[in-house]
């Protein structure tokens, strides 16, 4: 959301002592950075957020603390969705608030728990907001999905998310089985209406800004770029960490969020940047964290990465050549990377580079290299100065904030990219990996 959010006055409730919070969220950076929030003024609000130490925090807060709590645990992973579920009803005789987060009730080294039939702020009829704390400040940056709101009810983990009985993720509920209440709402965050409330209720809220909506879900996550995995603060990272932004003359690397050992997969780069001191290929994961600082390297040096510069050469372990074309500022370069027979192969603004053709398997037509086998592999990038800049698109639908043109999906109906996928590859994301990975 960056600095967006969506705002809304809520009614009279239907239970002030009880209600439900149930969220998903995919963190882009660290720090203090608020979820949800309800806001009289300064002396009367209260926060859904992480806290400076990435803590998961709740407070209502009306001269004092109602009630707080604190989670012992930190929460840093910017590649997974968080599953947040806050239950609470104050009107039993032993008042009882519970966080849970990917279905676990979370140990908390705070806790103040609302007296009983204490009136609270996160179901009264004042203004809400999500993803900033409702004074303009400690934005949300990153992913929000399925938010919903129950009033009248305090439910728990059960009714939004469940374990997946093969991988043993907590996975997904979309249609939750609930009475969602006079100030209800279920904001699924994918449709060209972030604000849109789906729960038959008609609480919908209105975006200040404009939230960039993505293919990127709860139900099915897509691979971003790490933040918190790459060349030391000279890689900033935004657009929910899919652009990177160079700010020095040192090479830097960056990396993604999944990696895989088989099957086929495609995605697609943007130059958005003006300098042509970038590269864009894959590197086994073991490779990557092999210096005292991390990402500080050109991905090149690696012997088990393959790579193509924007000049348009080839690069591995140390050697650099001439390959193919290069790329101008704004052309996009494809990438399919075969690990079941092993190849790689380029493409520029959806024509395959060296005439390659990413379907003709072991025979390799076009490859730029052999990758070596029995490794897993991921997106590596280098950039050097501080004009050098790419944007991905795993699938997202986007490069930064600007969407693709076409409307190509993978074979399995996944994704979004600019040009059409080959044949038998797929994009990067957590439904696909289950399957072909």
């Amino acid at each position: 959301m960056a600095t967006t959010q969506l705002n809304k006055t809520l009614g009279t409730p239907t239970n002030n002592y009880k209600w439900t919070i149930s969220c998903w969220v995919k963190r882009a950076s660290l720090g203090d950075q608020t979820i949800m929030s309800a806001r009289v003024d300064g002396s009367n609000n209260a926060r859904l957020y992480f806290n400076s130490s990435n803590q998961l925090s709740i407070v209502d807060y009306q001269s004092t603390n109602k009630m707080e709590l604190v989670t012992s645990s930190v929460y840093r992973d910017v590649g997974a969705f968080y599953n947040i579920v806050v239950s609470s009803d104050n009107s039993l005789g032993s008042p009882v608030t519970k966080m849970y987060v990917n279905g676990v009730e979370t140990t908390n080294g705070t806790s103040t728990q609302y007296s009983q039939n204490q009136a609270n702020l996160w179901n009264s009829a004042i203004a809400h907001y999500i993803g900033q704390n409702g004074a303009s400040a400690s934005y949300y940056n990153g992913l929000i999905s399925y938010f919903a709101f129950v009033d009248g009810t305090a439910y728990d983990q059960s009714y939004f998310g469940e374990v997946d009985s093969s991988s043993g993720i907590w996975k997904i509920k979309t249609a939750p089985s609930v009475t969602y209440g006079n100030n209800g709402f279920l904001l699924k965050m994918d449709t060209s209406s972030p604000g849109t409330d789906t729960s038959g209720k008609s609480n919908t809220f209105t975006a200040s800004g404009t939230p960039t909506l993505t293919q990127d879900n709860a139900s099915n996550n897509f691979a971003t770029m790490n933040s918190i995995d790459a060349g030391g603060p000279s890689l900033t990272f935004s657009n929910g960490n899919t652009t990177i932004v160079s700010s020095d003359n040192t090479w830097r690397s960056g990396f993604n969020t999944i990696a895989s050992f088989k099957g086929k997969w495609y995605f697609e780069a943007k130059y958005v940047g003006s300098s042509t001191n970038n590269w864009i290929g894959v590197i086994d994961t073991g490779q990557v964290n092999s210096t005292s600082n991390t990402g500080d390297y050109k991905i090149t040096a690696r012997s088990r990465a393959y790579a193509i510069s924007q000049t348009g050469q080839k690069g591995n372990n140390g050697s650099e050549a001439n390959w193919g074309l290069s790329y101008a500022q704004n052309d996009i370069v494809g990438v399919a990377f075969d690990l079941d027979n092993h190849k790689i192969y380029f493409s520029k603004n959806g024509t395959w580079q060296n005439s390659g053709d990413p379907t003709s398997g072991s025979t390799g037509t076009g490859s730029m290299y052999d990758l070596a086998t029995g490794y897993f592999y991921m997106v590596g990038s280098s950039y050097y100065s501080t004009s050098a800049s790419i944007s991905y698109n795993f699938g997202n639908g986007f490069f930064g904030t600007t969407a693709v043109s076409s409307s190509n999906a993978d074979a399995a109906g996944h994704g979004l990219f600019e040009y059409a996928v080959p044949t038998g590859y797929f994009s990067l994301n957590t439904k696909n990996l289950n399957t072909y990975g």
